[in-house]
């Protein structure tokens, strides 16, 4: 009987011992899964870029950077300012949402050093975590107030990246002609109007305080009206904002105005970001490329240059600078 038992017991912390390590293989494998998928994405868009480009020479990419006017450099730079402006309301919201207190001026700059490090590194929600999670637990935030925060920023994404293509695919249908090749103008009135729909309903979750939302092991509430509208406020502003980088960049010839521009804009960011690659890198433009088939690829090639260094590379050496210091200041305090 004895034997049986410790026989029952050995199989039991068998069992627990096989369970740990499968656990520890699917862990493994989900954490190298992405960053293998985003290296692929990265190789093979620059392949497909490589061949798109060929026959176009640095010497032509840097005549269509010199050819972008004064003005359109000025106007790219204020709408980079405004995008990052927005993005530090993401922030705002979710502080708000959760009730928690912290200095203005330290949520702008945590806010605009997460999106300016995770834009470049990739995987903006994980990233942004650990980041915010750094910065917010000096100031009393817990790893659930953190979690939620950055899953109501998430959210605010998500609804206002809904809400702006409805719109583009109600107003502008052909949008997604330039990829397809071929006519879905129903189609994507049809998919508008349901991405619409979604957008009506969160607003109505709200309204009505309909059960909390969940997510993993977090229960998000919906938030008050108030803090909705916000959301569909500066959301779609940083949305708009980036894309006038490129349109602003872009040259006169042949360009398609401004709302054909954002939603392939739209449409190229939705498909880098879901790539994983780090900094959209190569999807971004190979799918902007075609969007703008019919425009001279050096003047948009440079226009999308211009995007990087305001959007991607100038925030990423100035959060490199905020970070260095956050980190300085804090050495400081724990010696004294």
């Amino acid at each position: 009987m004895k034997h049986s038992k410790s026989r029952a017991v050995f199989l039991t912390r068998t069992e627990r011992a096989t369970g740990l390590q499968r656990m520890i293989v699917t862990l493994n494998w989900r954490r190298y899964f992405w960053p293998v998928v985003g290296v692929a994405a990265v190789v093979f868009s620059l392949w497909l870029l490589l061949h798109e480009l060929r026959g176009i020479s640095l010497d032509d990419v840097w005549d269509g950077i010199v050819a972008i006017p004064a003005r359109g450099w000025v106007l790219a730079a204020l709408s980079s300012v405004i995008a990052y402006a927005s993005l530090a309301g993401y922030d705002h919201i979710a502080l708000l949402h959760i009730g928690k207190k912290v200095s203005w001026l330290f949520v702008t700059l945590c806010s605009f050093t997460t999106y300016a490090l995770s834009h470049n590194i990739g995987g903006s929600v994980f990233s942004g975590a650990v980041i915010r999670y750094r910065a917010y637990g000096t100031r009393g935030l817990t790893g659930k107030d953190v979690g939620i925060l950055v899953a109501i920023c998430w959210i605010t994404f998500v609804l206002s990246t809904v809400l702006v293509s409805g719109i583009v695919l109600v107003l502008a249908p052909d949008i997604i002609d330039r990829f397809s090749g071929t006519p879905h103008h129903r189609l994507s009135q049809a998919a508008g109007l349901a991405m619409l729909l979604v957008v009506a309903a969160y607003v109505f979750g709200s309204w009505l305080h309909l059960r909390p939302l969940k997510i993993g092991s977090f229960q998000i509430h919906y938030p008050a009206l108030p803090i909705v509208a916000r959301q569909l406020l500066i959301g779609p502003i940083e949305l708009l904002a980036a894309a006038a980088i490129i349109f602003f960049a872009l040259p006169a010839a042949g360009n398609p105005g401004y709302f054909v521009v954002l939603g392939v804009f739209l449409v190229s960011f939705s498909v880098a970001q879901i790539s994983h690659a780090p900094g959209g890198l190569g999807v971004f433009e190979v799918v902007f490329l075609a969007g703008l088939s019919h425009m001279d690829p050096v003047g948009v090639l440079a226009a999308l240059l211009v995007f990087r260094l305001f959007y991607l590379i100038i925030p990423l050496v100035m959060a490199l600078g905020v970070v260095l210091y956050f980190e300085h200041s804090q050495l400081g305090r724990r010696e004294k």
